[in-house]
């Protein structure tokens, strides 16, 4: 329990540090974000100073954080200034489209990514191995925007299998998923192959094979098993990459989510939806880094946690 009271708080102070930053940052952007929102009425000085007064910006910036931390911490994320609904209704709206393609992108990332890395490392050194990784550094190589446009154009206009933009349902998931996980499959699938090899060379694993064990269980029972924590701490990082990604894939793909939210608050400079969806993406990203550091000794229990 003091290991987990460690991390939660380690956990807490990460976040004070990223919500300190992230208020800090949106507010260096350049414009004034009530001359945004009156657009061509943002001239009359008398109503420019309204709104200011009204969103509390003409206070000191300590006074804003201050008042806007406190709120967060009760689940309150303020007023957007663009959409003019709270910030709260918004990420509900795209939080869960964003945690599916995440999803989606990792669920490809770890069945493709380890088929491919386990049958690589079996055949270390063989055309077969040679082929698939180089296979694998080009996926990691393609841009995401310019893969989900050749996939757009391929399969929603030239063969229309899937809809071109905000398909809802499994079929509107599929393309922005592939786009999302094609460039993680690459890195888990090599990833994957170093962690086997150096797995298969623990002095248990070759006494296991002296001793005429069956291939196939000793790849099971130790050299997979003994690959899993490596593995599952980069699978931890690329959900967080995953989430990043999402941004320019809903882009493309016209989505619903976080990614496409933040991008249209940046542009509108909105603060409190700016605010709120990197400090939720942090948490999201933290969290699950602190799960993955949980499963250790789940998964191992000659590690102790303390």
């Amino acid at each position: 329990m003091g290991y987990v009271a460690k991390r939660l708080a380690a956990l807490a102070l990460l976040l004070f540090g990223v919500s300190i930053a992230v208020f800090a940052i949106v507010r260096l952007i350049p414009g004034d974000p009530v001359r945004v929102i009156l657009g061509t009425n943002g001239g009359d000085a008398e109503t420019v100073d309204r709104l200011t007064r009204q969103f509390g910006l003409d206070q000191p910036l300590a006074t804003q954080y201050v008042k806007w931390i406190g709120h967060v911490v009760t689940g309150d994320f303020g007023y957007s200034y663009g959409q003019q609904r709270p910030v709260s209704d918004l990420i509900s709206q795209n939080l869960w489209p964003t945690v599916q393609l995440a999803l989606a992108g990792l669920l490809l990332a770890i069945v493709f990514g380890l088929v491919i890395g386990v049958s690589a490392a079996l055949r270390r050194g063989s055309l077969y191995d040679t082929a698939i990784m180089s296979t694998a550094v080009t996926f990691l190589s393609i841009p995401s925007f310019w893969l989900g446009l050749l996939l757009l154009l391929v399969f929603a206009v030239q063969i229309p299998l899937f809809p071109v933009a905000g398909g809802a349902g499994l079929s509107g998931l599929v393309l922005p998923a592939i786009t999302l996980g094609l460039g993680e499959i690459g890195f888990a699938s090599r990833f994957i192959r170093s962690s086997v090899i150096e797995a298969g060379r623990h002095l248990h694993v070759v006494t296991a094979r002296a001793k005429g064990l069956a291939g196939a269980r000793v790849l099971q029972r130790h050299v997979i098993r003994n690959s899993l924590l490596p593995v599952i701490t980069v699978l931890g990082l690329q959900f967080g990459s995953l989430l990043s990604g999402a941004v320019l894939v809903e882009i493309v793909f016209s989505r619903p989510g976080l990614g496409r939210l933040l991008v249209d608050a940046i542009l509108a400079k909105d603060y409190p939806t700016v605010q709120a969806c990197v400090l939720l993406i942090a948490v999201i990203y933290s969290v699950v880094n602190l799960l993955v550091d949980l499963l250790y000794p789940v998964l191992d229990p000659r590690i102790g946690v303390r």
